[in-house]
């Protein structure tokens, strides 16, 4: 697989082949130079929802995305209206004219759920936002859901476990329950009973796979240690009834990194990977959340730094992104956007490292 990277000034043309998204230019603001991307890469971000979640499609695409992640809802609150079905009507049609593979496209749980609370309060909140969470993504046709495995309150992994555990089954096994108050319709003066939404709408054969995020460590957390990760993917596959049932992992570097993975050099990659093949399992692993960390290895705090200008830095990114067990995943960043890049500078300097990597002709990658 290569990956070409032109640097065209003020010219707009498009590409169109099997392997690279036919709208792929990416404006740098401050110079108005078009990047075109010839790749098999699905790189994107986190996109806002900002006006109607169909608009993340267009949000995704302005920037030079061929993958996204979005939030289905306020990610500070509890509350959530229902999806409205015009809106979900434009998200599928807007997503399928893209050509971005829906394989490419997730759903990240809001922030204040805790799956693994020892609250049962919170826990029974959280778990309801989860199944919510996971009816909205098939409404949508999204695949995947992103959450965070939450803290186990002080009283240890075991038990936060075992909570997270039955809270992914239960909302693997009763999603399709919520579907009809999923999404309302947006259309009004319809005769009545016309604007329901019915699971009939929705392919039955599309189903979601939940996918767990590691973390950085923090106190309390699950899932800073691929061990762990292992274990939860292993009780989750073998404890839910569900014929429905898919689970896999994501792999935030920043997290990994401030949880004590090295990934700064080609020689840390492979180790951390390697370390990851045989305690969690590449075939489970689905999607990278790239971002550079701010903060020093073991530092177990999650703040998120431009790509290259952090503690990992571009020669750890550079090894990253040429190993097989990377290439063949979907890419999300969510970087900061201040005065320094926006998410177009940092797919830039992204695309820029692929293409290093295709010019160099470096060692071989690490197969596993």
């Amino acid at each position: 697989m290569f990956v070409i990277l032109h640097f065209l000034a003020n010219i707009d043309r498009t590409v169109k082949s099997d392997n690279v998204h036919n709208i792929d230019k990416i404006v740098n603001n401050n110079g108005g130079v078009f990047f075109k991307l010839v790749m098999s890469y699905k790189i994107g971000f986190h996109v806002s929802i900002s006006g109607g979640i169909s608009n993340s499609v267009d949000n995704a695409l302005k920037i030079g995305c061929n993958a996204f992640q979005i939030f289905s809802r306020n990610p500070r609150g509890w509350a959530a209206k229902p999806l409205q079905e015009e809106d979900v009507k434009n998200f599928r049609k807007r997503l399928n004219d893209s050509k971005i593979n829906r394989n490419s496209v997730f759903v990240h749980m809001p922030y204040l759920p805790n799956l693994s609370s020892p609250n049962n309060r919170l826990y029974k909140k959280s778990t309801n936002i989860l199944a919510e969470e996971v009816s909205r993504s098939v409404a949508l046709g999204i695949p995947f859901i992103v959450l965070h495995l939450g803290s186990h309150g002080g009283k240890g992994s075991n038990t936060g476990i075992s909570r997270l555990v039955k809270a992914c089954n239960f909302a693997v096994e009763n999603y399709y329950k919520l579907l009809p108050t999923a999404v309302t319709s947006a259309t009004k003066n319809k005769k009545k009973g016309s604007n329901n939404w019915s699971s009939k709408d929705s392919n039955e054969n599309e189903y979601v796979t939940i996918i767990l995020e590691n973390s950085a460590g923090e106190k309390n957390s699950i899932g800073s240690k691929f061990d762990e990760l292992g274990l939860i993917v292993d009780k989750l596959l073998n404890s839910s009834s569900s014929k429905r049932k898919s689970f896999g992992i994501c792999l935030d570097t920043c997290h990994a990194f401030a949880a004590g993975y090295d990934l700064r050099t080609e020689d840390a990659i492979n180790e951390t990977l390697g370390e990851f093949k045989s305690k969690v399992g590449l075939k489970n692993l689905k999607v990278i959340h790239l971002n550079d960390s701010k903060d020093k290895l073991n530092s177990n705090r999650d703040r998120h730094e431009h790509i290259g200008l952090g503690k990992i830095g571009k020669e750890g990114f550079s090894a990253l992104l040429k190993h097989k067990a990377v290439k063949r995943l979907p890419i999300i960043m969510e970087t900061p956007v201040d005065k320094r890049r926006n998410d177009s500078d940092n797919l830039r300097v992204v695309l820029d490292l692929l293409n290093n990597n295709n010019k160099k002709g470096r060692r071989k990658n690490s197969y596993y």
